[in-house]
């Protein structure tokens, strides 16, 4: 049986292949799809710069930008990660107490690294901008 579905869902995925041909002008409502991507990069490379500029070192501006984009990536990922978690915890460690401590143990960790990744940027900067000046 299962070698029959297995069958069946490979025979439908080659059923529903479709070519897509690439061009060069990528139009998307209207807008130019290229042009979004050259002026968001544009923008980074700005921000880059400032960083760059308010810190005074090339290396200390590039860490503190990572920084800050870690920081603002952290929060969804978190999140999702404490969702995950809740699930292991409440749901799947109902009948098994493995998997209840492994959705506490995935919490706790995700609620830590939030909160390191939302201090480090703020330590960085205390003590690049603070001690160094």
């Amino acid at each position: 049986m299962k070698k029959a579905i297995t069958i069946i869902a490979i025979i439908l995925c080659i059923c529903t292949i479709s070519t897509v041909y690439a061009t060069n002008e990528i139009v998307e409502n209207g807008q130019d799809v290229t042009g979004k991507i050259i002026e968001i990069k544009e923008k980074e490379l700005n921000t880059l710069e400032e960083y760059k500029e308010a810190y005074g070192s090339d290396a200390y501006g590039l860490t503190a930008f990572i920084l800050n984009k870690i920081r603002l990536y952290s929060i969804p990922f978190g999140f999702v990660a404490i969702v995950i978690a809740a699930m292991y915890q409440y749901i799947l460690g109902i009948k098994k107490m493995d998997v209840r401590d492994k959705g506490f143990a995935l919490m706790i960790a995700s609620v830590t690294l939030i909160i390191i990744c939302q201090v480090l940027p703020l330590v960085f900067a205390i003590v690049v901008k603070g001690w160094r000046s």
